[in-house]
């Protein structure tokens, strides 16, 4: 025979008939229609649970194809745009954009002491305006000092 600290199965048997004759009917009854009302909401929420994966996974589908779309979209639009950059005049510059064209066309009208205006409109001297990016102060002072005393040639 095997010998065990705790209640074999032949145990546990007659422990639970012991229980369910000492309880009362209405508690017997009461477990009974607990645990068929817990495996109805198991059910329930397991049906919930799969219809709402369902809805997640078509919601993402759709947000990927209206992503792809926004993407073609976008490509089309820079490609175009790349075309029509590099064909406007001194487009292998670099750095140069669009809206920089009016001052290139004002450059090429040299007259003598307008360098500092179209430095004046490059440049912000104005040094709470830009509290993010780098401290330009010592750049801008020297700036200032040479359109005061420009240097000799």
């Amino acid at each position: 025979l095997q010998e065990s600290n705790g209640p074999t199965d032949a145990y546990a048997a007659i422990a639970k008939a012991d229980r369910l004759t000492q309880e009362p009917e209405s508690i017997r009854k009461w477990r009974e229609e607990q645990k068929k009302r817990l495996e109805e909401l198991d059910a329930a929420s397991k049906v919930a649970e799969q219809e709402w994966r369902e809805k997640a996974k078509k919601d993402l589908e759709e947000w990927n194809l209206r992503q792809n779309e926004q993407v073609e979209k976008n490509r089309a639009n820079n490609r175009i745009a790349d075309k029509a950059f590099y064909q406007q005049p001194d487009a292998d510059v670099i750095g140069y954009v669009a809206s920089e064209e009016a001052f290139l066309k004002e450059s090429k009208e040299e007259t003598p002491g307008s360098e500092w205006e179209k430095v004046a409109q490059l440049c912000d001297f104005n040094p709470k305006s830009s509290k993010q990016s780098k401290d330009v102060s010592r750049m801008r002072s020297v700036l200032i000092s040479l359109k005061q005393t420009p240097l000799s040639r």
